[in-house]
């Protein structure tokens, strides 16, 4: 039997890419997050069309402490959190605006908010990620996890799954940055 080479040369060249995947955790479309920071377990939507990270928030305002820019929000979650959340302004994001969000004569068509740091539990893993900080409350998840963030959590999804991670067992000591 004769091996033809070029068959073999490709599915060498395809064995790197099946150990990288063997290493990533496989998430479902939907997952359970805990918010470490904030002590609060959320069902958030994983999306890999979305570059960044955004939760559910209202009543945003910015203000200095010690000559920092922070941030102070409200949780657009549910009546229950009815107290403030403050956190250092990690940068502000230009988030593009789809066709029916913005006024033809507008000029704007991206809109700025808020980017905050925040510990997100998912599964085993704990990872430091960015978020946005916009109202989602007209959306079913509260918390949108966007591809930067998946890619901290080396995620692969499979979006015939939902919960596939469980729910969220991150030890406390245990945080993880990378």
């Amino acid at each position: 039997m004769r091996l033809k080479p070029f068959p073999t040369l490709f599915c060498l060249f395809l064995l790197p890419g099946v150990s990288a995947a063997a290493d990533k955790t496989v998430y479902g479309l939907n997952e359970y997050a805990t918010l470490s920071d904030i002590d609060l377990q959320v069902a958030a939507k994983l999306d890999t069309g979305a570059k960044t990270a955004s939760l559910s928030a209202r009543d945003i305002k910015r203000f200095k402490r010690n000559g920092e820019t922070w941030v102070r929000f409200y949780l657009a979650i549910d009546d229950a959190h009815a107290h403030p959340i403050e956190r250092p302004l990690a940068r502000v994001s230009k988030i593009k605006r789809r066709a029916g969000d913005y006024d033809p004569d507008d000029e704007k068509k991206y809109t700025a908010r808020p980017v905050i740091n925040l510990d997100v539990c998912m599964g085993t893993a704990i990872r430091s990620i960015e978020v946005n900080l916009t109202d989602r409350s007209a959306f079913q998840y509260p918390l949108l996890i966007g591809s930067e963030a998946l890619k901290r959590f080396d995620a692969l999804v499979d979006p015939s799954l939902k919960y596939a991670a469980g729910k969220p067992a991150c030890a406390t000591d245990a945080h993880t940055a990378e």
